[in-house]
């Protein structure tokens, strides 16, 4: 294991792989999470799977775009370990402050939440829905602290050389909600039948439980426990909890970036048709999985290209850089050409693609995902060289690129394709790649400018 700046390539590479699996496993295994929620919830109806949904989508955005401003602790975190690989006072000063904007981080979650029942309003969605959603909502949203403290010591973990960690706290929360789900749904183990309610009190008890879990392995790992980041925690440093801000709020806003055209691109397709949206959800949920790996790798690139950065290496920070974005770009390649070889092999995972009440849907799914491989590659080189970036303590611009890119020529691109022209659906997600190739660009040649700009350590 390298917890180091490597110098051969074939280091480097062992260590990114060492950090990019589990990161790449635990991020799977988080969408499974998700997924339990909808296998139990579906049974009670389809109003009941709708609110659901709805509650979810809305919290999952929120919840996600804030694990981005709490993850600006990785990159300051691996470059206090690249500059002294016993910085353990530095280390816990930054924890302690990224658990502080964690729970500030969830309040403003739960504020947005109890709002929630206006914003699905504004978006048209059914009175009938809403009534059910709002409800629900207001539980869930208690869920948001645990959830983002329990990311703040995921950060912690991976950055110090455990991602393994991670994974199998995520695969513990998997097996909770699921007993969550069955006993408080249902009413099983004693417990009372609380049907959707059910499925939020499930949703906070495994958040409770996936943060207890990693308090512990902390406390019992020998590694971890020399940081004691339960010291001094009432002390509040404000130059420290400002630097995690200044980085963490623009990953967060390129989070929301991404997130919305996506999100946009939903509500273009509701509007073009039923089996477009259908079919739309599904694609789009193949290319989901398939991301998680080069997000992983992203994830693990901010790592490698921080503890370089904060050894001053700049021979580490390109090694790192370069490692990390053939990784990426080359999982991509491989699950393009699955989509490419064997598209009805892997809807079979999803739906029954010769069922006759399924035709149109699968024929949708089929085109959107010819375009889905084509943009693979650009999807993971715009991820792991946003990742590349933040190791360099950079997010600000790559935040404005996101922007300009995801909602410049990739919304627009969408709304005039898929609402003006025949294309339609096809011409959404064409819009959808637009957006991701204007910001691969763009990310991956400011990494290429790297000293041009100035962003390397002096």
């Amino acid at each position: 294991m390298y917890d180091r700046p490597a110098s051969t390539w074939q280091q480097e590479l062992t260590a990114l792989l060492h950090l990019a699996g589990p990161l790449a496993g635990a991020n799977l295994l988080q969408m499974a999470v998700y997924a339990v929620d909808v296998v139990f919830v579906a049974r009670l109806g389809p109003e009941a799977l709708a609110a659901s949904s709805l509650s979810v989508s809305l919290f999952g955005l929120l919840v996600w775009s804030m694990t981005g401003l709490v993850g600006g602790a990785a990159p300051v975190i691996a470059a206090e370990l690249g500059r002294s690989r016993n910085a353990v006072r530095e280390v816990r000063r930054t924890m302690r402050m990224a658990v502080w904007l964690a729970l500030l981080a969830g309040l403003v979650v739960m504020a947005l939440c109890l709002a929630g029942g206006v914003l699905m309003r504004l978006t048209g969605q059914q009175q009938a829905v809403v009534d059910r959603a709002q409800p629900f909502l207001h539980i869930l949203m208690f869920a948001a602290i645990p959830s983002l403290v329990a990311f703040a010591q995921r950060t912690f973990v991976a950055t110090l050389g455990r991602p393994a960690i991670g994974t199998a706290i995520t695969a513990l929360a998997v097996a909770v909600n699921a007993l969550g789900n069955y006993a408080f749904v249902f009413g099983h183990f004693g417990a009372p039948a609380m049907g959707l309610t059910g499925s939020a009190v499930s949703s906070i008890i495994t958040s409770v439980a996936m943060c207890a879990a990693y308090a512990l392995v902390i406390r019992l790992d020998r590694r971890l426990r020399r940081y004691r980041l339960m010291g001094n925690w009432w002390r509040i440093e404000g130059p420290r909890l400002a630097e995690l801000v200044r980085i963490g709020l623009p990953i967060a806003g390129t989070v929301l970036a991404e997130a919305g055209l996506f999100s946009s691109a939903a509500f273009l397709m509701g509007r073009i048709g039923e089996a477009e949206l259908a079919g739309h959800t599904v694609a789009l949920q193949v290319a989901a999985i398939a991301f998680q790996v080069p997000f992983g790798v992203s994830q693990a690139a901010t790592i490698r290209v921080g503890l370089a950065y904060g050894a001053r290496d700049v021979a580490a920070i390109a090694r790192a850089g370069r490692v990390a974005v053939g990784l990426g770009i080359g999982f991509m390649a491989v699950s393009a050409s699955a989509m490419l070889i064997a598209p009805r092999a892997i809807l079979h995972l999803y739906v029954d693609p010769d069922a006759p009440q399924n035709a149109a849907m699968v024929h949708f799914a089929l085109q959107y995902m010819l375009v889905a491989a084509a943009f693979q590659l650009f999807d993971g080189a715009q991820a792991v060289g946003a990742g590349a970036l933040r190791g360099l303590q950079d997010t600000r611009t790559p935040m404005l690129i996101a922007l300009l890119g995801y909602w410049g020529p990739g919304l627009c691109t969408s709304i005039w394709l898929g609402l003006f022209t025949p294309l339609r659906g096809v011409g959404v997600w064409i819009g959808l790649m637009t957006g991701l190739v204007v910001v691969a660009t763009l990310m991956l040649l400011r990494w290429m400018r790297r000293a041009r700009l100035g962003l390397l350590p002096a």
